[in-house]
């Protein structure tokens, strides 16, 4: 079984996995941060780390394993940029939150996951398919789109109170438009709302490394890769 180095690229910081438990590091990240500057600290920081693939999450729209628009919260250049050239080993990108939705999914129909953090990440499961969403740019009566209500910017504008009422109202309406069994809530404001509704559960960041394991399972007839990103 080969070994996943799951790389978690985030507004604030990278995080680098190797296991599921421990062996977990981090470096900061922010609106000056350029792939190459990534790389350069990607490569110091698991030097010590023997792993055979990489998986990474990516705050931006992915398409087809490749970045497809600068993210709103990092530096410039990232837009087709090629990691596998970079880092020398094979790379699957994924956005974020499809890589925390993946590792969260644990059958039972139709998931639908949405990340309540410095914006609003959200992806679709079902079955063998993964379709990931961008949601929060969704329009939103008086803020413009839905992620400056329920993103940070939204929760200090509204305050804890209010923030909670918008973002358990949306949610439950995203949950019906979808046709969701169930929605899984991650990102760090989710632990915010105390009482989740029925078909609601709250996720965690550690979900993250079991995503990226994923990412690399293989169909065992086909030896295709079991999970189509559509």
């Amino acid at each position: 079984m080969r070994s996943i180095l799951v790389v978690d690229i985030g507004g604030s910081a990278v995080k680098l996995m190797i296991s599921a438990e421990g062996k977990r590091r981090k470096f900061p990240s922010g609106p000056k941060l350029r792939p190459n500057d990534a790389i350069a600290q990607i490569r110091e920081l698991t030097r010590d780390w023997n792993y055979d693939a990489i998986s990474i999450g990516f705050p931006a729209p992915v398409r087809d394993g490749k970045i497809v628009q600068d993210p709103k919260n990092l530096g410039k250049n990232w837009a087709g940029f090629n990691f596998e050239k970079a880092l020398g080993k094979p790379v699957r990108v994924i956005n974020d939150a499809a890589l925390q939705a993946l590792g969260s999914y644990h059958g039972g129909g139709r998931m639908l996951f949405l990340g309540l953090g410095t914006g609003l990440g959200s992806a679709l499961i079902w079955q063998d398919h993964l379709l990931p969403l961008e949601l929060g740019d969704l329009p939103y009566v008086d803020y413009a789109i839905i992620e400056r209500v329920l993103g940070d910017a939204g929760l200090k504008r509204l305050g804890k109170k209010d923030w909670q009422r918008e973002t358990l109202w949306t949610i439950k309406l995203l949950k019906q438009a979808f046709i969701a069994d169930y929605v899984v809530l991650g990102g760090g404001n989710a632990k915010l709302i105390k009482k989740l509704p029925g078909g609601f559960e709250l996720g965690h960041n550690r979900n993250v490394y079991p995503g990226g394991v994923r990412l690399w399972e293989t169909d065992a007839a086909t030896k295709r890769p079991k999970w189509q990103i559509v």
